[in-house]
């Protein structure tokens, strides 16, 4: 791949203005993902053709997998969150045709069945997150959802509803876990509900032309510190991602009862394999910087039997705070880089835009990032 020299610099990163949560941007809400608009300019820097492969080794709800089939680039994901990957399906595939009549059917059903016969889950501490009358609605969608044979459809309307369950819940909001008073009822479920799924025919139908091209997506729900190289279907050309950053956002917590609801696993466990989640820095023995690094060596170690010779790996990342110092992963990328045989190709600086809400107050002093391209040496 041809590349100019600081071409990087040649950009605006802040995308100031620019709308971020158009047609199937907008359908989940995902914080702590980056603006679609930066993997479509890397894609347009470093792209050769039409047939180079684009890997997000942290897809997270498929920002860049999205980016890369509208560019007419087939795209591979990964993640260790079962809500990200079933998000990201959802995403990259064509909306079944059924989708709408069957939205509108379990609506209907629901609303004749309620309050119904069917208990709902025995998730932790339900009463205290979920009104009684909530816990009945979401049971009954669920139920009627266990029904839906085609799993394309299925997985499509499990969208939609992960896509309300925090606002008709008690938890405050997707970046803040604790327990308000909400006047939510069950028809507010229903009608939330229908609007979650208009929402997602909208989506597909806004924009959808890139979908017919031949572009192909695979998303894969492991571990990336545990994938073989032989678990890549296809050789890469361009890696894209934004890594969890050390002791930042816990996508397992703020998104812990969507889980809980579909299925999907179990948090704790899912926390465990999460890299950066602010459990694994507190407490009597708390990781540190270097672990972040070491992770970031094993996942170097990966791209560099996975990614073509020529290609180019692109990062956004952040700063974090880790017991109480500012942490510059900038850093600790390159030295992972530099271990497992890649080199600073390109950089720079992206100023965080002044409305973007930290979800850490520690970070609200942080106002950058950095974009690193790595190459193989």
């Amino acid at each position: 791949m041809t590349q100019k020299e600081s071409e990087l610099r040649q950009y605006d990163w802040t995308f100031q203005g620019a709308n971020s949560r158009e047609g199937v941007h907008s359908i989940h809400p995902y914080p702590a993902k980056f603006i679609p608009q930066i993997p479509h300019q890397l894609i347009e820097i470093y792209a050769d053709s039409k047939s180079d492969v684009v890997f997000d080794p942290f897809c997270g709800s498929g920002t860049a997998l999205v980016e890369a089939m509208k560019k007419g680039h087939s795209s591979i994901g990964v993640d260790v969150h079962p809500l990200a990957c079933l998000i990201s399906r959802v995403k990259t595939r064509p909306l079944p045709d059924d989708f709408g009549n069957r939205a509108r059917e379990i609506i209907t059903s629901v609303r004749n069945r309620y309050p119904g016969d069917v208990e709902p889950p025995d998730l932790p501490n339900i009463d205290h997150w979920f009104k009684k009358p909530i816990q009945q609605a979401l049971t009954l969608i669920i139920d009627e959802l266990e029904q839906v044979e085609n799993q394309p459809t299925k997985e499509a309307l499990q969208v939609a509803l992960s896509s309300i369950i925090v606002r008709v819940s008690n938890q405050d909001s997707n970046t803040r876990y604790a327990a308000v008073e909400k006047d939510v009822t069950a028809e507010d479920v229903l009608q939330k509900f229908s609007q979650a799924s208009s929402k997602i025919e909208s989506a597909f139908k806004k924009n959808s032309e890139w979908r017919r091209n031949s572009a192909t997506c695979d998303v894969l729900n492991e571990n990336i510190l545990e994938v073989e190289p032989s678990d890549i279907p296809q050789k890469v050309d361009l890696v894209i991602t934004s890594p969890p950053y050390p002791n930042a956002y816990e996508y397992w917590l703020y998104h812990k009862y969507r889980m809980y609801w579909l299925g999907l696993a179990d948090p704790t466990e899912v926390k465990e394999n999460e890299i950066g989640a602010r459990p694994h820095y507190q407490g009597s023995n708390p990781r540190d910087e270097t672990d972040f690094e070491e992770r970031m060596v094993s996942l170097f170690d990966l791209l560099r039997d996975i990614t073509t010779e020529d290609a180019t790996a692109s990062f956004v990342v952040g700063r974090s705070v880790i017991q109480g110092e500012e942490v510059d992963n900038g850093k600790l990328l390159e030295r992972a880089a530099d271990a497992a045989g890649f080199y600073t190709a390109d950089s720079a600086s992206r100023s965080i835009p002044s409305n973007t809400k930290s979800f850490n107050p520690g970070y609200s002093k942080i106002k950058d990032e950095k974009i690193l391209t790595f190459k193989k040496l």
